[in-house]
């Protein structure tokens, strides 16, 4: 991996780090809203799979770690499989990816957060009822995450300057 391919990668883990705060969150009931989301939504359709997975998952981990500790392990997890699904769906296609199977990659990668958000809360914190108070805000926060990427990779020059910068052109 090139010292540039590093940075980059770096860069989008910081990125899904300072946005998994609470400092940069809106207290819902049940926890918060996080803008990360939208970050790793993107993570998986621009990074292969290997890469998306400790970009958006560890990232993830570490921004948990930080900022609030008792769910990093469910988030490790459900990242991981969020984005590592995502990755394998949209299969590198990176500027020649076509809307539909984006579709299809975002839509199972939120699928996959909702789930494994909804066990992993319900199993930490020993009820099913405090999971289920948070879907709501979690299916807005999916929906929004996957929106936004979907609009930054297809109708902004994102991936046209993404993909330069990427490959060195």
């Amino acid at each position: 991996m090139s010292a540039k391919r590093l940075t980059i990668s770096a860069f989008f883990m910081a990125l899904v780090i300072i946005l998994s705060s609470s400092l940069l969150s809106i207290p819902v009931p049940g926890g918060h809203f996080y803008f990360n989301g939208i970050i790793i939504f993107l993570v998986g359709l621009i990074f292969p799979p290997t890469e998306a997975v400790i970009i958006a998952g560890v990232g993830s981990f570490i921004g948990d770690f930080l900022f609030y500790p008792l769910p990093m392990w469910v988030t490790l997890v459900t990242h991981s499989l969020q984005v590592l699904a995502i990755a394998l769906i949209v299969g590198g296609c990176l500027g020649k990816l076509s809307k539909s199977r984006a579709a299809l990659g975002l839509l199972i990668g939120a699928i996959i957060d909702l789930v494994g958000y909804g066990l992993g809360r319900a199993f930490i914190y020993g009820t099913p009822a405090y999971a289920i108070m948070k879907i709501p805000f979690d299916i807005v926060a999916a929906i929004l995450g996957l929106g936004v990427a979907y609009y930054i990779y297809f109708h902004t020059g994102f991936v046209k300057q993404f993909k330069k910068t990427w490959e060195g052109k």
